[in-house]
């Protein structure tokens, strides 16, 4: 009897290997749960740096990918949250690939090379990053889209409020020293000067995407240090919370819920969904070509809460100037028609904080030029590329 239990219980734990060898079952890599495929169908997989409900860019994520599997016929999705930039990435993406997903997202900047690494050893298996740099053009790509346009909009909107309420001080928590982050956070000055010609923006680093305790202290710092409306660049709805005991005013971000408390003057957002459902069916027919995807409003993929179909303004901003409040929605009307792109948030004159010129009256940055820094070596319209603070930040780049 015990020889046969024996003899059974060996044979379980071959049929085990053999589906995980095959893809099926869920197991343990690194202490991820990479999931199933299910057989016949399309899989998708989206890897995330932050938990599915985090109430702001993973989530906003997620809620693409249920989009998908709603939208394109005979698609399985799944997901694995939490992982951390660099070595862990590469382990999950290897994993998955192994699995037999056919395509995978992965949404965070420091998971590009991990994921350029991985795609070079599976050719068959299609990669799109987000918010990255780098495509192979063959089965690696990047996406990534014009958040520009609503943080410009929701700077005007801020500038307004301060203007408005004589506290003349900004600030904005940004990430990573990144070209993406300092590109938003110019918008921001940018649009915060157009409505308020003498206000100023501090920034401060916290070096992280999510993490809820340095994000409040962030926050916490700048409107103890004077400023009066507080832009995030993280993950979480923290700025907003921050913002709710300091009587001030926070700009949440990434996700439509996430402006949900009084003092949340707006939320420039994502709608991943169409997007993620445009590049899976392009894949599926073979029409999808990697590379670098970058769109803008007219896709119907950002937006600006308090604006969009459906929704009102928010107490923040409903005793604001009424001329202001109409230049926004008329300047939102033409992004959204594809008649003012992010190459018109980004049109001279410019001038940096130190008083150089960035831009003369009349010329448009390109979209290498939002992407790099000058030492990638990548041939910039400026010499500076997006390496420089606009007019009115007070904070030196690091």
């Amino acid at each position: 009897m015990r020889k046969t239990l024996l003899q059974v219980a060996m044979l379980l734990t071959i049929l085990s290997l053999v589906l995980s060898a095959c893809g099926g079952g869920v197991e343990e890599v690194g202490g991820f749960q990479i999931p199933a495929v299910e057989k016949g169908k399309f899989n998708i997989a989206m890897v995330l740096i932050g938990p599915h409900d985090d109430g702001g860019w993973s989530q906003a994520h997620y809620e693409g990918l249920l989009y998908v599997e709603e939208n394109v016929p005979n698609t399985h999705v799944a997901y694995i949250e939490n992982v951390p930039e660099g070595a862990d990435s590469e382990q999950v993406f290897r994993a998955l690939a192994r699995k037999g997903f056919n395509l995978i997202f992965g949404t965070s900047f420091g998971y590009m090379d991990p994921m350029e690494t991985v795609a070079g050893e599976f050719p068959d298996t299609m990669f799109i990053h987000l918010t990255g740099i780098k495509s192979n053009q063959t089965n690696f790509g990047n996406l990534m889209g014009a958040m520009e346009n609503m943080k410009f909009l929701a700077g005007m909107i801020a500038g307004a409020r301060a203007k408005q309420d004589g506290q003349t001080k900004l600030g904005y928590m940004a990430t990573f020293p990144i070209p993406e982050e300092i590109r938003l956070g110019n918008a921001i000055a940018l649009g915060m000067k157009k409505t308020c010609p003498e206000c100023t923006m501090d920034v401060r680093w916290i070096n992280t995407w999510h993490d809820p305790v340095i994000e409040k202290e962030a926050a916490a710092s700048l409107f103890d240090a004077g400023a009066y409306v507080v832009f995030t660049g993280a993950d979480t709805p923290a700025v907003a919370d921050v913002a709710m005991e300091k009587g001030k005013w926070g700009v949440t971000y990434d996700w439509y819920g996430s402006c949900k408390v009084e003092r949340c003057l707006t939320a420039p957002y994502w709608v991943w969904g169409p997007e993620y459902a445009r590049i899976t069916k392009g894949v599926i027919d073979g029409t999808y070509t990697p590379g670098w995807d970058y769109f803008d409003a007219d896709t119907g993929a950002l937006g600006l809460y308090g604006f969009m179909e459906g929704q009102e303004l928010t107490p923040g901003m409903q005793d604001l100037d009424p001329a202001v409040i109409q230049e926004v929605r008329d300047i939102l009307a033409q992004m959204l028609a594809g008649e003012f792109t992010r190459f018109d948030v980004f049109k001279g004159p410019i001038n940096d904080n130190k008083g150089n010129v960035v831009l003369p009256a009349g010329q448009s940055l390109q979209q290498v030029d939002l992407d790099a820094f000058p030492e990638f070596g990548l041939p910039c319209s400026i010499p500076v590329c997006m390496k420089w603070w606009a007019e009115g930040i007070t904070a030196e780049l690091p």
